[in-house]
């Protein structure tokens, strides 16, 4: 370990040591003061942003290896970081409002939020497929622990336990996969498994591609793996469905790149006809079902495993262009997630979430700055024209037609028109039904400033998309 090692992990590092800070000095705030915790973590965000771009780096474009090798620094981790950090802040200031009404514990919060984000740094950074599992795991565990973070509440506990037990599976299933590679190639280091790999394929390998697929497909949460997420994001706290739905997502696109791409490219015929099979079905099977929910969360849920089969057809063209646009796909998803529970944050009061559609009948009427908010999101989300989200739809499309795949782009047009249908069904509701309750929506200042902005970006990353795109385009 040098010191060029240190400053290179130094976001890392300091992410780390402030958790620790906030986790011992936060047991000594009064209860009256715990809102400084919300604070110091989102000055933590500040600070490790300022720092990741303040590296003095001769060239952008340069690739560098930490730690015999494990960590890798790139521009593709730079801006996954700096999405993860722009992402949870906007959450944390959400969630501020949501842990004093339903009195869920801030600091618990607030720490496994910031470990869950230093797990999500070390995948993204990952070169090994040591350091590959140890964020992982960072990932999983604060997540497993924030789902059951509401202990008196029978729903949370049951979902945190289907979230533990298949989250287990899943990584045991993904560890097994990466231990089968280790036994062919005698190494953990992903760059020389790829040369490893280029020298031809054997059956075992084969195999532990198979469950190494299996342990992605899992973590993206798409069809036939798809099981535990509606049952999730029903059952957690909303604070915590927005940070599980938005966060791990740029960490687990990162891994599978790391892992398909850099690692396992020379075995991209293998991996590739299986992407087809989960994507195909996800992005059936995610739309079809989102229609016939009632209920926001269920409905958010299945529309995420259709959105991670969208974010599977540019994976799965093993193109630099497919990989950009399902980048450019995963960062717009995250803040579109974190935007629109943030809308069902603001709405739950009283120590109800606000989770029913029916909850947002004639929201126009009670709050138009709410509703014009909440109507840029789903636009963005259904893929309306000029919103970011039909530009992350369109890239994808655009690659998957350039791979060849015509039938592929066809099913995913067809599939994205009927999925607008319960998108537009909110907007429907909230300015065409006559409201069911009419007391005040009350708005802390932070907090409209946080989803204005948030709402906002889908519009400005929309008219402004090639800054972002071009980002992701340079990453590879």
């Amino acid at each position: 370990m040098t010191a060029a090692d240190l400053m290179l992990a130094l976001p890392e590092i300091f992410v780390l040591g402030m958790t620790c800070i906030i986790m011992l000095f936060g047991l000594w705030l009064p209860e009256e003061r715990q809102g400084m915790i919300s604070f110091v973590s989102i000055m933590t965000l500040v600070f490790a942003a300022i720092i990741l771009l303040g590296w003095d780096d001769p060239d952008p474009a340069a690739v560098s290896f930490a730690f015999n090798a494990t960590f890798v620094r790139d521009q593709m981790a730079d801006v996954l970081k700096l999405s993860a950090f722009i992402v949870l802040a906007a959450i944390l200031v959400y969630a501020r409002q949501y842990l004093r009404v339903f009195k869920v514990a801030m600091l618990e919060y607030h720490v496994l939020s910031l470990f869950l984000l230093l797990g999500v740094m070390v995948l993204i950074s990952a070169a090994s497929m040591l350091t590959v599992y140890l964020g992982l795991e960072l990932i999983a565990l604060p997540s497993y622990a924030l789902v059951a973070l509401r202990r008196d509440d029978q729903r949370s506990t049951e979902a945190a336990m289907k979230y533990f037990v298949l989250g287990s599976l899943a990584s045991g299933l993904l560890l097994y996969g990466l231990s089968m590679i280790y036994g062919v190639t005698g190494t953990l280091s992903l760059a020389q498994v790829a040369n490893i790999t280029a020298m031809g394929n054997n059956t075992v390998l084969v195999l532990g591609l198979i469950f190494v697929v299996i342990g992605i497909a899992f973590k993206l949460g798409v069809v036939p793996f798809h099981m535990w997420v509606p049952d999730v994001y029903h059952g957690a706290p909303a604070a915590v469905t927005a940070l599980i739905g938005s966060l791990p997502k740029l960490a687990v696109f990162a891994m599978a790149i790391r892992l398909l791409s850099d690692g396992l490219g020379n075995m991209q015929m293998h991996w590739m006809s299986m992407l087809v099979v989960l994507a195909t079905l996800s992005i059936v099977v995610g739309n079809l079902v989102a229609i016939a929910q009632s209920n926001l969360k269920r409905m958010l849920a299945y529309s995420t495993i259709g959105h991670m089969g969208f974010m599977l057809l540019g994976l799965l063209t093993g193109s630099d262009q497919g990989f950009s646009a399902a980048m450019f796909y995963a960062i717009v998803y995250a803040i579109m997630a974190a935007g629109a529970f943030g809308v069902m944050i603001l709405l739950s009061q009283h120590g109800v979430e606000a989770e029913h559609l029916d909850d947002y009948k004639g929201l126009s009427k009670r709050s138009p700055w709410l509703a014009l908010m909440m109507l840029m999101l789903m636009f963005s989300m259904a893929g309306v024209p000029v919103f970011a989200g039909f530009f992350a739809k369109w890239l994808v499309i655009q690659a998957v037609i350039d791979a060849g795949m015509i039938w592929l782009a066809i099913l995913a047009v067809i599939f994205s028109v009927i999925g607008a249908f319960y998108y537009l069904r909110v907007v429907k509701l909230m300015y065409f039904d006559a409201p069911d309750k009419d007391d005040a929506i009350s708005v802390p200042a932070d907090f409209r400033a946080a989803l204005t902005l948030n709402g906002s970006a889908q519009l400005l990353l929309g008219i402004f998309a090639n800054i972002l795109i071009g980002l992701c385009v340079a990453s590879f």
